[in-house]
């Protein structure tokens, strides 16, 4: 298990800093964070690991749980998260579903591509969904972009 305190967030050297530790557990890594910011005390903790790596891409799951301790209440969460890239690093899709504890279910979802047609031409397109199950209608959001280089 290793412990590392995290120097490149520090602002103020007096501040203490954020204490992040990770230990590999069967076929993923167990990890963790405390810290504190301007909202209060906060720590997340969780389960990731690789679901496969090899032709098909790279799947990693990840389950986690925050608690944040403020002055102007607390809250905890609970979460999911699916990353997906293929073996060209060019895809990737991710899907990820949170639950704040008394609170809304939120899912998030986004995908994008880069298609290259030559060395100096390509074409990137992605979107996003995002949804608080139960509650409206879902935000969406698409983009693309044709880049060549002369």
């Amino acid at each position: 298990m290793s412990i590392e305190c995290m120097q490149s967030h520090r602002i103020d050297p007096t501040r203490p800093c954020d204490m992040t530790w990770g230990k590999q557990v069967g076929k993923g890594t167990v990890f963790g964070t405390l810290g504190n910011s301007d909202q209060g005390l906060y720590g997340k903790g969780g389960y990731k690991q690789d679901i496969f790596n090899d032709a098909r891409g790279k799947l990693e799951g990840q389950a986690y749980g925050t608690r944040v301790l403020g002055p102007n209440g607390d809250s905890s969460s609970l979460g999911g998260k699916l990353d997906w890239n293929n073996v060209n690093k060019d895809a990737r899709a991710t899907l990820e579903i949170t639950k704040q504890i008394h609170g809304p279910t939120n899912l998030d979802a986004s995908a994008s591509k880069v298609w290259n047609f030559d060395k100096n031409t390509r074409l990137s397109a992605g979107g996003t969904v995002t949804q608080d199950l139960g509650h409206g209608k879902p935000d969406y959001g698409v983009g693309a972009t044709f880049q060549h280089d002369f």
